[in-house]
C-alpha cells in the first residue's frame, strides 16, 4: 500500500482565494475494504514557552528560550487557524471492497480569508467526531479552541525559524479508514506554503513618518607644533583644520517614509534621507561627508502562550557599506544658507529590494509579527584623511522608524476592494486586521448549491454542499446548533477567484520538514 498527493499546478505558495485541488493516489497490492476517504484543509498556529519560577513574578515577562525552566515544564498553545473538511469517498456511507491497483480521489478546497478559530459556533460544532448519514469519521474536538483567546484576522503567513518556540503551518491531510477493530487507518500529509494578501491600502498623501537627529562636532582644540630637529627639518605648515576658532558644522539629519510607512515585500525601500543644515559654514573645511550608511530592517515577533509572552528579534539587513568610496559631501556649497536641504542620492538603496525571506506584518491568536527600520549613518567633519596628521572626526549616528508595516504585495481582486468599500459605512471589515469587527446590516445572499430546505421537526440533516464552513458538515452535534452566517468579507470572497499576480517570496519555511515543536499535554 502506497498513499500520495498530487496537487494540480502547485505554485510556490498559495494564498486567499485560491483553489487547491488534486488528488489523493491510492495503490493497493491486495484486495481492501475502504469506509471513508477524509481530505482535510488545515492550518495551525502553535506556540510554546517555559514556565517560569513561580516565586519570580517578573520573570513572566522575561525574554525565556523554550525548554529551560524548573523540571523543564512547558506550556504550549494551539489554534486551529484554517480546517475544512471533505470527504471524497463514499458519497452514500458505504464501505466498498478496492481490489489491487491505483485508485484515485479528486477533491477541491478554497482558501479562505480570515481564521476559523474564532468563530464560537463553527468551533462548538466540532465535538470530535462527523460523518453524513452512518459512516463516522474522526475530526477536531472545536469545545478545547474556546477556552482560548481569539482575534478575528486575515490568515497569517507560512512561519519558521523559531524551534520548540513558534510556528505556523498549513498541510492538506488525508484520512483512508478501514471498518474493523484491529485495522489501523491510513495516513498521509503534504504541507504547502502560503502567502495572505494584502489588506486595502490607504490613499497615497505628501505626509511623511520620519526620525531625525541633530548633532553638532566638537569644537577643534590647537594642535602642538613640533619642534625642529637637530638635522633642521621644519614642522608642516598649520593646515585650516587645525584652527580651533573655527565654529563646528550643526546638522540635523532625518530618515522618512510615505506615511503610513508601508514597506512591500520585494521590493526596495521608499526611503529619503535628509541632511538640514543648522548653523552657518564658510570654509570647505567645515564641510561635512557621508562615508559610511547601515539600514537594518528589524522584525519582531511577540510568542504568546496564555498569560506568558517573548518577544524574538530577527535583523535582515538591506544595505551596509561601512567605507563609501567616495565619500558623499552633504551639500552642495560650505556656504549655503542656514536651513538649506540636502537630500542623500537614493543610488545607494534604490536596487536593494527586501529580502524574499521576509514575510508580511500579521497578528494571529497568539503570534505577531511587527517591524522597524534601523539606520546607521557615519559622518566625518571635513574630508577624509590623506595623512596621519589630518584625522577628521567621525560620528555615527542611529535613526530609527518604529512602526513600518511590511505587506505582502499581493493584490486583493478589485471586487473585494469595492465591496469592502461599500461596507466601511456599515461596519469595519478585520482584512489585514486583528480583533472584533461589527457586521453590516444587510449581507450579500450566501452562494449555495443546495436548495433551501423547510423546517420539520425533529434533528435535520445538515447541508453536505456549503462552502463556507466545511469543518461543520456532518457532525453529529451540529444538528444542535444552527449554520453560523458568513461575514460581508467572507461572503463577497467566496464569488471570487484568487489574485493572479504573486511576487517572488521564498519564505524560511520548510513545509514538510517534521516538527520541532514540543508535544501538546492532553
Amino acid at each position: 500500500m502506497s498513499i500520495r498527493i498530487a496537487l494540480d499546478n502547485q505554485p510556490e505558495f498559495y494564498t486567499n482565494l485560491d483553489f487547491i485541488s488534486g488528488r489523493v493516489i491510492l495503490v493497493l497490492h491486495r484486495p481492501e475494504t475502504i469506509g471513508n476517504v477524509i481530505v482535510k484543509l488545515e492550518g495551525e498556529s502553535r506556540t510554546a514557552l517555559t514556565v517560569p519560577n513561580p516565586g519570580d513574578r517578573d520573570d513572566f515577562y522575561r525574554p525565556r528560550a523554550p525548554g529551560i525552566g524548573i523540571g523543564g515544564d512547558i506550556v504550549t498553545e494551539s489554534h486551529k487557524i484554517l480546517y475544512r473538511v471533505f470527504q471524497v469517498f463514499p458519497d452514500d456511507s458505504v464501505s466498498l471492497p478496492f481490489q489491487a491497483g491505483l485508485h484515485e480521489f479528486k477533491f477541491n478546497f478554497k482558501v479562505p480569508l480570515n481564521n476559523i478559530c474564532h468563530d464560537e459556533k463553527a468551533m462548538s460544532g466540532l465535538m470530535g467526531i462527523g460523518g453524513i448519514g452512518g459512516s463516522g469519521f474522526r475530526t477536531m474536538d472545536g469545545t478545547k479552541q474556546l477556552m482560548l483567546q481569539h482575534v478575528r484576522a486575515t490568515l497569517p503567513p507560512s512561519l519558521t525559524g523559531f524551534p520548540q518556540e513558534a510556528e505556523i503551518r498549513y498541510y492538506i491531510k488525508v484520512t483512508i479508514q478501514r471498518p474493523g477493530f484491529f485495522k489501523e487507518n491510513w495516513r498521509y500529509q503534504v504541507g504547502f506554503k502560503f502567502l495572505p494578501i494584502e489588506p486595502p491600502r490607504p490613499p497615497k498623501t505628501s505626509q511623511e513618518a520620519f526620525a531625525r537627529r541633530p548633532f553638532t562636532f566638537r569644537p577643534r582644540g590647537p594642535t602642538p607644533h613640533r619642534k625642529s630637529s637637530f638635522f633642521g627639518s621644519r614642522s608642516p605648515a598649520p593646515s585650516s583644520l587645525d584652527d580651533p576658532t573655527q565654529m563646528p558644522p550643526n546638522i540635523e539629519m532625518s530618515a522618512r517614509l510615505p506615511f503610513p510607512s508601508i514597506l512591500t515585500c520585494n521590493e526596495p525601500i521608499p526611503l529619503r534621507l535628509i541632511a538640514r543644515k543648522l548653523a552657518p559654514t564658510t570654509t570647505r573645511e567645515q564641510q561635512v561627508y557621508l562615508t559610511g550608511i547601515e539600514i537594518m530592517l528589524i522584525g519582531s515577533t511577540q510568542v504568546r502562550v496564555h498569560n506568558l509572552e517573548n518577544t524574538e528579534v530577527t535583523h535582515f539587513p538591506i544595505v551596509s557599506v561601512p567605507q563609501l568610496s567616495p565619500p558623499i559631501a552633504l551639500f552642495n556649497s560650505p556656504t549655503d544658507p542656514v536651513d538649506t536641504e540636502f537630500e542623500v542620492p537614493k543610488t545607494l538603496w534604490a536596487d536593494r529590494r527586501l529580502p524574499n525571506t521576509v514575510a508580511p506584518s500579521f497578528r494571529t491568536c497568539n503570534l505577531a509579527r511587527r517591524y522597524a527600520i534601523q539606520i546607521l549613518l557615519t559622518l566625518s567633519w571635513g574630508p577624509p584623511a590623506t595623512s596621519h596628521r589630518q584625522i577628521p572626526q567621525t560620528i555615527t549616528l542611529p535613526l530609527k522608524l518604529s512602526s513600518v508595516e511590511v505587506f505582502s504585495g499581493i493584490t486583493p481582486p478589485p471586487e473585494l476592494l469595492n465591496s469592502m468599500a461599500l461596507a466601511d459605512g456599515a461596519g469595519r471589515i478585520a482584512v489585514g486586521g486583528g480583533g472584533s469587527s461589527q457586521r453590516p446590516p444587510q449581507l450579500p445572499q450566501r452562494p449555495t448549491n443546495a436548495q433551501p430546505q423547510q423546517q420539520q421537526p425533529g434533528p435535520q440533516r445538515p447541508n453536505n454542499q456549503d462552502p463556507l464552513y466545511p469543518p461543520q458538515l456532518g457532525t453529529l452535534a451540529n444538528t444542535m446548533y444552527e449554520d453560523a452566517p458568513p461575514s460581508y468579507d467572507e461572503a463577497m470572497a467566496d464569488r471570487l477567484a484568487g489574485p493572479a499576480a504573486r511576487p517572488a517570496y521564498s519564505g524560511v519555511t520548510a513545509e514538510n520538514a517534521p516538527s520541532t515543536m514540543p508535544a501538546e499535554k492532553s
